[in-house]
């Protein structure tokens, strides 16, 4: 009996310790003035909508997510052209010169 809280312990402190992750990331966010600012000028109608009806935090916090969605194709986008421009710039300045 006591080999197996020896080994379920851990397990069950490690799981705790995950969970506890997952509760305090949104604390650890604040909405500043810059954020709601940014919010109001650039939210669609759901997102106003959601202000409304809910408060800032589930408002700000969908907004957050839409821009998260977008950042990592438009970053991917921006690595690839760079790429291929530069090796454009390089094959058009080869023959020319």
């Amino acid at each position: 009996m006591a080999g197996f809280l020896v080994v379920l312990f851990p397990i069950a402190l490690l799981g705790f310790i995950l969970f506890m992750q997952k509760v305090e990331e949104p604390l650890r966010t604040v909405t500043t003035e810059e954020d709601i600012a940014r919010f109001l000028d650039d939210a669609n109608p759901e997102e106003l909508d959601t202000l409304v009806r809910e408060g800032t935090d589930s408002a700000v916090r969908r907004f957050r997510n839409r821009l998260r969605l977008r950042r990592p194709r438009n970053g991917r986008r921006r690595t690839s052209t760079t790429d291929s421009t530069g090796a454009g710039n390089s094959g058009a300045q080869g023959p020319g010169a």
